[in-house]
Parts: structure tokens; sequence; C-alpha cells
């Protein structure tokens, strides 16, 4: 995961002026192994800021996805922020649904998949939900492990 100076770094080097709030999102998203909304963040920034609004905060957080320094992630409950992986190539998470243990794919599925001539992949995303081992151990014995328990449901 990228350090808190790595993300202020990465900012300045994008022409974002640092001020003190960019600061303290650095430092919480530097900070931080797991994944937080953006209400999450809010509430964080919202002790130190008062006054501070929600949309600046949003905004914040789309400009540094959009600088490749945050992930984003789709949960059942909504969008989630991470700080980025340190690591510099291309690669997909599994992602514990429990703790948001994430753990490296570390190959790109996309070579598998049956895309036609006519359609030019431009971006493409690849996670895996699941429940680790130690999140499987704690819930009644490994109910999660055998897909007993927490059901999802989609309508």
């Amino acid at each position: 995961m990228l350090t808190t100076e790595q993300i202020i770094d990465a900012m300045s080097e994008h022409g974002l002026r640092i001020t003190d709030q960019r600061k303290t999102l650095a430092k919480l998203f530097g900070e931080h192994q797991g994944y937080l909304t953006a209400k999450d963040v809010y509430e964080y920034m919202g002790r130190k800021y008062s006054g501070l609004s929600f949309d600046t905060v949003y905004r914040n957080l789309r400009v540094l996805y959009e600088l490749g320094l945050l992930e984003q992630v789709v949960f059942e409950e909504g969008i989630k922020f991470r700080g980025r992986c340190s690591e510099n190539h291309h690669h997909h998470h599994m992602i514990c649904l429990q703790c948001q243990k994430t753990y490296p794919i570390t190959f790109c599925p996309m070579q598998l998949t049956d895309a036609p001539d006519d359609f030019q992949v431009v971006q493409h995303k690849f996670e895996v939900f699941g429940y680790c081992r130690d999140c499987c151990k704690a819930d009644d014995g490994g109910k999660a492990a055998r897909g007993e328990g927490k059901q999802e449901h989609r309508v």
C-alpha cells in the first residue's frame, strides 16, 4: 500500500496544492489498511475540520482515484476506497467480506476472456469476494467457508 509520503508526493507531482486537509486525507489512506466509504472519510475529516462539506471530501476522493492513488471497489453496501497497492504491476484482488483483507491475484484473468475482435477493451476490473481463513475460523466453526450463514441477497 502507498505510504502517506508517497500519496503526498504524487499529489504534488500532479499539480495539486498540498493543503492541510489533503495531508490529513493522505495520512488516513496511508495508514488505514481497510476500505472506507466516502461517509467514513467525511466523518473522520469532519472531526478535525468543521464546516467541511461532503462534496469537497467526495471530490477529493474522485481526484485521488483518477490519479491512481486510491483503489475503488463496489461492495454490496456501496463504493469504498483504500490506498492503492504499492505494487507497480497490473494485478487484481481477492477481498475478505468480513475483515476486508486483500490478497493479490498474480495474473490477469482478462487474458482468458473471449472478447470479440471488434471490441476494444480500455479498462477492466476483477475482484473476487469471499472469506479469509481467519474469518472462517472465527465464524461458527467455518460456516462462511461452507457457504452457510451469511447469505447474499440481491434484488
